[in-house]
């Protein structure tokens, strides 16, 4: 790569690094957030939901308007609001304050994200040129979630308000080197086509009571739950409906013909949901029934953060020789048996009865992130790379949302009482959420072992349908 790729390169991963630090450590504030506050488990659960909300109910939008309206452009201006929501969560005094923060943050990440992935996608030549680019970028962004742990803990031992103060400064210096590092390219040739508005609502709005459905459901009674559920789904048959109707589709259906994208987002989403899902619970379980600090648990968890080690050194070497199918399979089977691990946690148990569990996360993020990024962007067109990017993290994000809000339905319907056996009970309970989703996420993976789609995946470019013609053709060429 030459030097000016590496530049671009260095600013996308000084982003994606922001995103996960930003997640990271507010992950670990959130016991000294509640008890600030005054927060139920409910309203908690939701300030990490609503950033996660923000960021996959609006993540297609985003994709889209990347393609339409410039990457650099939309990198760059969701980046400045990225950074003033984010500043502004760390000024709230009520906690709808904070989530209405978080929502936005979620929302500006939405825009930056797939328009930074697309830079990448479409700068870098498809095959092991891009796949290395997509590696260090997953690395680093796992490298920002497990700096994030430690530096969230150190900042909410003195205030949990730093920890939304400190990405700001963060923001400031990638903006700065965007500016300068990414070139100025043409403005898209939009020829007519618009802003598929109806779309992103009707699909936003599908995701948002679908997760509120879920939330609520150990608070009201089951025709409620079945009714917002059923109109969610409702509303993603509009989404669809509508897909199919415009000129300019938020989504062209045609893309899921690909079977590897398809396998690669549902599994994502999956993965996603058991990940988050795990962490919200086991800081929950180390901070509320163990008593360890915000320090404490940061280090306890910052084995994880392995990943960021292994992804761009040991992930590139894995799937050059098995293809990026059989690396992501193996993932999802060693996230399973991590969880499976975990479910007998006791009320004493030690850091290393912990320990096999958090370092086979780790080894399974490093695994399965970065190959489903690869999977799920290639032999895609280049004028499709800001939806392609777009699916893949609003699959990601609508796990976490529905991950987050499964283990705290559970985690509540599961909690009898306010003792510490009642508490642990609790806990048990929802580990075997995140079990559930990496075991369902590893089976829907396996077809793609067999098929010519997850032969291909390891290197070999998969036919798709070119936006705008009936035939198929290799993306790409």
């Amino acid at each position: 790569m030459s030097g000016r790729a590496w530049g671009v390169l260095f600013v996308l991963c000084g982003a994606i690094f922001l995103e996960g630090i930003d997640v990271a450590m507010l992950n670990v504030a959130l016991p000294s957030i509640r008890e600030d506050l005054d927060m139920s488990t409910g309203m908690l659960q939701w300030v990490m939901s609503a950033y996660v909300l923000g960021y996959g109910g609006f993540m297609l939008l985003g994709g889209r308007a990347a393609d339409l309206f410039g990457r650099r452009q939309m990198f760059v201006f969701w980046l400045v609001v990225f950074l003033l929501f984010s500043g502004l969560g760390g000024f709230a005094t009520e906690g709808w304050m904070l989530i209405v923060a978080r929502f936005v943050t979620g929302v500006a990440a939405a825009f930056m994200t797939p328009a930074g992935l697309s830079i990448i996608t479409t700068s870098f030549d498809e095959g092991p040129q891009r796949n290395k680019a997509l590696l260090v970028y997953s690395g680093t962004a796992a490298g920002g979630f497990s700096i994030g742990l430690v530096v969230g803990g150190l900042l909410a031992a003195i205030n949990w308000r730093w920890v939304f103060f400190a990405p700001v400064i963060m923001s400031l210096v990638i903006l700065v080197a965007a500016v300068v590092l990414i070139p100025r390219s043409a403005r898209p040739d939009r020829g007519g086509q618009g802003v598929d508005l109806a779309g992103a609502i009707s699909v936003t709005a599908g995701i948002l009571l679908l997760v509120f459905g879920v939330e609520r459901a150990t608070h009201v009674s089951g025709v409620w739950t079945a009714g917002t559920i059923g109109v969610s789904v409702l509303l993603f048959l509009v989404f669809v409906a509508v897909e199919r109707k415009s000129s300019s589709p938020l989504v062209r259906l045609g893309i899921f013909r690909n079977g590897s994208l398809v396998r690669a987002n549902l599994a994502g989403l999956l993965f996603a949901a058991g990940f988050f899902g795990f962490q919200f619970i086991a800081v929950l379980y180390l901070q509320e029934l163990r008593g360890w600090s915000t320090l404490q648990t940061s280090f306890a968890l910052i084995v994880i953060g392995v990943d960021a080690i292994l992804s761009p050194t040991l992930t590139p070497r894995l799937v050059a020789r098995f293809g990026n199918a059989r690396v992501i399979f193996g993932g999802l089977l060693l996230a399973s048996l991590s969880y499976a691990l975990f479910l007998p946690v006791g009320a004493d148990w030690t850091y290393m009865a912990m320990f096999p569990s958090l370092i086979l996360l780790g080894l399974a993020f490093s695994l399965a992130y970065g190959p489903l990024t690869i999977v799920a962007t290639d032999g895609i067109a280049e004028e499709e790379q800001g939806v392609a990017g777009g699916l893949l993290y609003t699959s990601f994000q609508f796990g976490a949302a529905l991950g987050l809000s499964a283990v705290a339905a559970v985690n509540i319907a599961a909690t009898d009482g306010s003792s510490p056996q009642a508490l642990l009970e609790g806990y048990r309970a929802a580990f075997a959420v995140p079990l559930a989703a990496a075991l369902l996420a590893a089976f829907i993976s396996a077809f793609g072992l067999r098929s010519r789609a997850g032969a291909t995946s390891a290197g070999e470019p998969a036919p798709v349908e070119a936006p705008g013609t009936p035939e198929r053709v290799e993306a790409g060429r």
